[in-house]
């Protein structure tokens, strides 16, 4: 028997919750990046969101196929591994906000 674990396991390891999403959940389309960072999130409903919006929005089961990190104090989000790199937020193109609703 191998105890070698599969390639999702580790990175799931390195997220601090994966929110289990309602049946009615968004998924991440795109991405608002202002000097090369992530600010916001593009949804499948064309909903514009923070950040720290989109990281109430997915604890609270509204965002599918992502999982909670953190980087020192501030929280965001992180793709579920799932060996395929087409749907990692980082693949995602950036789009434009203007404000946040």
């Amino acid at each position: 028997m191998s105890n070698k674990k599969s390639n999702t396991e580790l990175p799931k390891a390195a997220l601090d919750d994966i929110p289990t999403p309602r049946a009615d959940a968004a998924s991440i389309t795109g991405l608002v990046k202002q000097r090369g960072k992530i600010t916001g999130y593009k949804l499948s409903d064309d909903r514009i969101v923070s950040k720290e919006e989109g990281v109430s929005l997915a604890k609270a089961g509204g965002i599918k196929g992502v999982g909670i990190a953190h980087r020192r104090d501030t929280e965001y989000l992180k793709s579920l591994p799932d060996e395929s790199e087409n749907n990692n937020l980082s693949a995602l193109p950036t789009v434009r906000s203007g404000e946040f609703s």
